[in-house]
């Protein structure tokens, strides 16, 4: 079995395992010139390009797993979701919901749907070989923020203002997303992903009272979506510090921690049992390589409290980032002690 699943398990590894969310994206030379003049939406549709984009990073860093090249609205627009991703924007929607009967158009999501994304699954586990394949979705709240914002938002202000007037209609909303992304998890797991990971991007934007009452009981639906299939579950928000504990209850295996926790008080605040993921700040990977080794040897340190470690960064890869930075963290991870 790779370290990745063995960390993920709490499981002895021969070295801590690495991988880096958004690891297949802008700052690498190969992925700008495969996209160029493709849309965003047009290559998670693509068998070839979900593919080769999967494989880059793996090729090139030697990573512990890749993570499946997609985003959290690909199932959304599978069912017929007016959306779009614009470039320096992110998901826009033509017609944000705010009423009980747009939701009519959030129906399960079936294979036909994402047939291509389905194959494109299939043939990364033969060209992967004993890399694990990562599977994921976006969580129920943040796909209900897209669409009840209509796009990216700071505030999330029509989001809150819908929980706390409208209580019904939020759970309705996130009952359905909970379901879809329910099933494009197991369709993944089915066509062969290893493990998958539930990015709930926008959580920090909530109190924990708020969390346990409007969005912990949508994201453990989804995670029981797949309970029965033995692939390890993780979980991932940013600015999530107040939440970890409240995310360690849903049904995941790995809870996913940002920068502003280190991972020893993040496995107190998790609680026991659960193997961690992560934590270096993107933005450090443009310092001398030798403060990015000082900080990595002290994340790795600190993930030795945890029953399990998978190296990451506390959010996504930033376009700007030499690729050679990332090289050079994945070596010295492999190369590490573990004791």
């Amino acid at each position: 079995m790779s370290a990745f699943l063995q960390a993920c398990r709490g499981e002895p590894v021969d070295h801590v395992p690495v991988w880096f969310m958004r690891q297949a994206g802008r700052s690498l030379p190969e992925y700008r010139a495969l996209r160029e003049g493709i849309p965003m939406l047009e290559s998670c549709f693509r068998t070839d390009l979900v593919v080769e984009i999967t494989m880059q990073p793996v090729r090139r860093y030697g990573v512990d797993a890749a993570i499946f090249f997609s985003d959290i609205v690909v199932p959304l627009k599978a069912i017929g979701v007016d959306l779009d991703i614009v470039a320096g924007t992110g998901p826009v929607i033509a017609d944000p919901i705010r009423r009980r009967e747009q939701l009519d158009q959030l129906r399960d999501l079936e294979p036909d749907d994402v047939a291509t994304v389905v194959e494109a699954a299939k043939a990364l586990v033969g060209e992967l070989g004993g890399t694990p394949l990562i599977g994921f979705c976006g969580a129920p709240f943040t796909l209900a923020s897209y669409l009840v914002e209509g796009g990216p938002s700071r505030e999330h202000r029509r989001t809150k203002a819908l929980m706390a007037s409208d209580p019904d209609l939020w759970h309705a909303l996130a009952g359905r997303l909970a379901a879809i992304a329910g099933q494009f998890l197991r369709m993944q797991v089915e066509a062969g992903a290893s493990a998958v990971q539930v990015f709930d991007s926008w959580a920090g934007a909530l109190s924990a009272e708020d969390y346990r009452e409007f969005v912990a009981p949508h994201s453990a639906t989804v995670f029981a979506a797949v309970a029965d299939l033995g692939v390890p579950r993780i979980h991932f928000g940013v600015g999530t510090g107040e939440l970890l504990h409240d995310m360690g209850t849903v049904g995941a295996d790995v809870v996913g921690v940002d920068w502003r926790v280190p991972l020893d008080e993040a496995t107190k605040r998790v609680g026991p049992g659960k193997a961690l993921q992560g934590n270096l700040d993107p933005a450090l990977l443009f310092a001398p390589a030798e403060v990015v080794e000082r900080r990595a040897a002290a994340i790795i340190e600190a993930g030795r409290s945890a029953p399990g470690h998978i190296f990451n960064l506390g959010h996504g890869v930033l376009p700007e980032t030499d690729p050679d930075a990332l090289a050079r963290l994945v070596d010295f991870v492999h190369a590490g002690p573990l004791s």
